[in-house]
């Protein structure tokens, strides 16, 4: 073992151990604070490099020994506090583990695991309130989420089946797993911030939980208000948080891309993050058009994890991965563009995922699945556009109409100019 090597994972097991006592410091920990963290991961450094020579008993009697020196501190302070917490000895018990890991293991692994000791520990007071405030169907959600995440998964087969060998039953519930995750965030988020938000926050929800539900509820409340001087100011900001949640929802396909085909997200992802950005504009000029109106109507947000909709998006995404096997084989690469289109009507993730984990596979071009997603994303507005005029006003009509037949000749655009193949 060389010495730089060694003095690198000192170093690091003193920054990591500094920085959780610094914490407990602040929060006045009576058993440990900055020093003695600092020294504690220092120790599990320690005796986790001079291991190999006098035996991996060293670690363990280490650990044995701050056992010791934690029950003595907690006999002292049982003086002046009958019901002591145990967070700090935990901590520091996880810290000389992680000093004795980082000896040998992997040294960006240590950092996160130090950093989330850090975060876990300066952030209890707000974790506190977010549990306070969970309610009998937030609680369900999380045991929905974890039914779908924890128990179904594992027990599924990892091969190929069906026609083309295009279906994975694993890989299709990892895609189930991380869209129901992107909407348990959007979901939690709404929890959280309550009724009382404006059009911004309103929009960026609804593009986190869906775009289509948003858009929707938004023309209903637009049609309740009627067409007088309140219904078109209720029109108008319903405009805007429908723009805002449909840009929302190209960020978030730019993140499923940046997941599954992190490899070619230098060819996927500028197309895309221009039509972002275009729309983005899109949203500065609707909201300074719409600045003066009344507050957005708030809507209770459906349970994300609830089993129904997670096996609707798991067949919804089985049936596009087989069309699009299907579409490539029998007709080449024109053939997915109608995929694409029919797809992107209903639901942009799956047509999304399944022409990113292609590519990512390497049996799709990565411009080809660029131009599918852009595809999707304007078929999905034209969908939305024609759910706005449907069941809203007439005064939203005019204004979705203006916003998103623009968005649509900017992606148009992008389809016709965008250099490459």
């Amino acid at each position: 073992m060389d010495l730089e090597h060694t003095l690198t994972r000192l170093g690091v097991a003193l920054a990591l151990g500094w920085l959780v006592g610094l914490q407990r410091e602040r929060a006045a920990s009576r058993v440990a604070g900055v020093r003695t963290f600092a020294l504690i991961t220092l120790a599990g450094t320690v005796c986790g490099l001079t291991a190999p020579l006098f035996g991996p008993w060293l670690v363990a009697a280490g650990a044995l020994a701050l056992a010791a020196l934690l029950v003595m501190a907690n006999i002292a302070k049982l003086h002046t506090d009958p019901a002591p917490g145990l967070t700090t000895e935990v901590a520091a018990l996880v810290m000389f583990a992680l000093g004795a890991y980082l000896a040998h293991g992997h040294l960006a692994a240590a950092v996160a695991v130090g950093g989330a000791v850090f975060l876990l520990l300066h952030f209890k007071q707000p974790m506190h309130r977010v549990i306070g405030a969970l309610g009998d169907n937030d609680m369900r959600a999380i045991v929905q989420f974890a039914l779908v995440a924890l128990l179904i998964l594992p027990v599924l087969p990892d091969r190929s089946f069906g026609p083309y060998d295009a279906l994975n039953p694993k890989e299709i519930w990892w895609m189930v797993v991380f869209i129901v995750s992107i909407n348990l965030g959007g979901y939690v988020a709404a929890k959280l911030l309550g009724s009382q938000r404006g059009a911004l926050v309103a929009g960026v929800i609804g593009g986190l939980v869906s775009s289509t539900a948003t858009t929707v509820t938004q023309a209903r409340h637009s049609r309740e208000a009627g067409d007088g001087s309140d219904g078109a100011a209720r029109a108008t900001l319903a405009a805007v948080v429908i723009l805002i949640a449909s840009t929302v929802s190209i960020a978030r396909v730019l993140v499923e891309v940046a997941v599954i085909a992190p490899a070619h997200l230098a060819v996927v992802a500028p197309p895309l993050a221009t039509l972002f950005g275009g729309m983005l504009v899109l949203c500065a000029l609707a909201w300074l058009v719409g600045r003066r109106s009344t507050p957005a109507a708030h809507s209770e947000p459906a349970n994300p994890a609830e089993l129904k909709p997670a096996l609707v998006f798991g067949a919804l995404y089985a049936v596009v991965v087989l069309a699009v096997a299907m579409a490539k084989s029998e007709f080449g690469g024109a053939g997915l563009y109608p995929v694409a289109v029919i797809s992107g009507m209903t639901d942009m993730d799956a047509i999304t995922l399944s022409t990113a984990q292609m590519a990512a596979q390497g049996k799709l071009d990565p411009h080809t699945s660029w131009r599918l997603i852009v595809l999707a994303a304007l078929s999905n507005i034209v969908f939305k556009g024609a759910y706005a005029c449907l069941l809203g006003s007439r005064a939203l009509r005019l204004r979705i109409g203006a916003w998103f037949g623009l968005a649509l000749l900017f992606g148009a655009g992008i389809l016709a100019l965008w250099p490459g193949q």
